[in-house]
């Protein structure tokens, strides 16, 4: 395969897999050992094994942050802090994206960044949505879910102090309702608990008296 023939198949696609590249009679060896050689003259970056995407000049787009991490992992989605700031509901930027998978935790270091997949069971992967990124299309929670999920994964997390500490703005992003629901739908107390402190934070609603 020529460079130009790689343009021309992945020239729509900031991300792009090398099983894309192995339709009719192409050698799978002679692909790997061409992209080896692309990777090194740096007209092609590789994210991890089988992942790659265009360089400079040769991209039409560099891959939003948020896309790399759907496909560095199937299954996974953009989520805690990483979504809450773009959904700009805490103040921070965040450098490394966290999502969360079925699979195993794992770290990234990529030429494209840093990111970090938390383990959740099956049962926990809702409440995220597909929104476009720099007009590329990632799965993202929506503000709730990425406050429930941090919650979940957060020692103490449904603790007012933690909540409080989050230093959420914005908070007409919120919906209470979707809270509520997405909180009952986990069947986690300690979900239900911080469902209900968000919602005091979120609509202003009196402190009331409750255990911790």
């Amino acid at each position: 395969m020529k460079f130009d023939d790689l343009l021309h198949v992945v020239a729509q696609e900031p991300i792009f897999e090398s099983a894309l590249l192995l339709a009719g009679s192409v050698d799978p060896n002679d692909l790997r050992r061409q992209l080896s050689r692309w990777t090194r003259a740096g007209r092609v970056v590789q994210i991890r094994r089988g992942l790659y995407a265009l360089a400079s000049p040769h991209a039409r787009a560099r891959p939003h942050p948020f896309l790399v991490a759907n496909r560095l992992v199937r299954g996974s989605y953009v989520s805690c802090q990483s979504a809450l700031a773009h959904h700009g509901v805490i103040p921070e930027s965040v450098p490394v994206v966290t999502s969360v998978a079925a699979g195993r935790p794992a770290r990234w270091t990529t030429p494209l960044g840093g990111f970090e997949f938390r383990h959740v069971k099956p049962a926990l992967l809702y409440g995220y949505e597909t929104i476009d990124v720099g007009g590329q299309p990632a799965l993202v929670a929506r503000p709730e879910k990425a406050l429930l999920d941090l919650v979940h994964l957060t020692p103490g997390g449904d603790s007012m102090a933690f909540l409080e500490s989050l230093r959420l703005q914005q908070t007409e992003r919120f919906d209470p309702a979707a809270l509520d629901e997405m909180a009952r739908r986990a069947r986690r107390p300690k979900l239900e608990r911080a469902a209900r402190r968000l919602r005091r934070l979120v609509t202003g609603e009196a402190q009331e008296y409750e255990p911790a």
